[in-house]
């Protein structure tokens, strides 16, 4: 018997110029991602020799867990702005933006227009991994009537919906846009995440891409998704990326 190996592709093969990360935790000690300056340049170093050079890095925004003002993380977005200037790494285009839970905090953050965009009215909202919100369809209605549009954080990984796929639907009628982790493209978060990953995937339910990179192990794992295979099923996705730069 034959074993065909997966056709593996470097990832400066699947990553364009022009693709910019949307999701990643890359400002220094100010939620579970970078730890330090110096940690943060290290990952933006192994990013760009993947072939990523763009980035939106997106802190928590989460209670009183990581309660990031915008003030705070434009701060850090300075810091580490000075810090590529300095090393003379021009190539690497760097903004901020958050990653929202979709609490109380946020909905006060909302009403007095206190909310960093991907790009233009995009905003990254996610929900706990133990449930959604109870008021979730109001916090979407009330995002939307301020302007801006949502665009939901890896929804493969909220297994609560995962028994029940037209929940799916009903958020992208309820005005979401979603976001896949590439990493849930690998068994990093499970076999069931990657199992409805691919399942949405294949009922052409996202809209864009991000790494969700915390830490370098992330970044190892990220290799995994060099083939010709997840190439063809993510093109069009890492195209509309493309198109928030």
């Amino acid at each position: 018997m034959l074993f065909f190996k997966k056709k593996e592709i470097p990832l400066k093969e699947l990553f364009s110029e022009n693709f910019i990360d949307i999701h990643s935790h890359l400002l220094p000690g100010i939620d579970d991602g970078s730890k330090s300056i110096e940690n943060t340049i290290e990952l933006i170093e192994r990013m760009n020799s993947y072939g990523i050079k763009n980035f939106v890095t997106t802190p928590h925004v989460l209670g009183d867990v990581y309660p990031n003002s915008s003030g705070l993380i434009n701060e850090k977005l300075e810091e580490v702005k000075a810090e590529l200037l300095k090393r003379g790494m021009n190539d690497v285009h760097f903004r901020a933006a958050a990653e929202y839970m979709m609490d109380e905090q946020f909905v006060e953050r909302l009403k007095n227009n206190d909310v960093l965009t991907i790009k233009d009215n995009y905003v990254l909202v996610e929900m706990s991994y133990f449930s959604a919100p109870y008021n979730l369809y109001d916090v979407l209605f009330e995002i939307q009537l301020k302007g801006y549009k949502p665009i939901l954080a890896h929804p493969e990984r909220y297994n609560f919906y995962h028994g029940d796929f037209n929940n799916y639907y009903k958020l992208k009628k309820a005005g979401c846009v979603f976001q896949l982790n590439l990493l849930s493209l690998t068994e990093q978060y499970g076999k069931g995440v990657q199992k409805t990953a691919q399942k949405l995937l294949k009922e052409n339910l996202y809209d864009f891409v991000g790494t969700d990179t915390h830490h370098m192990n992330h970044l190892r794992l990220l290799k995994k998704i060099g083939t010709r295979k997840i190439k063809n099923q993510i093109e069009n996705l890492l195209i509309n990326n493309s198109k928030l730069l």
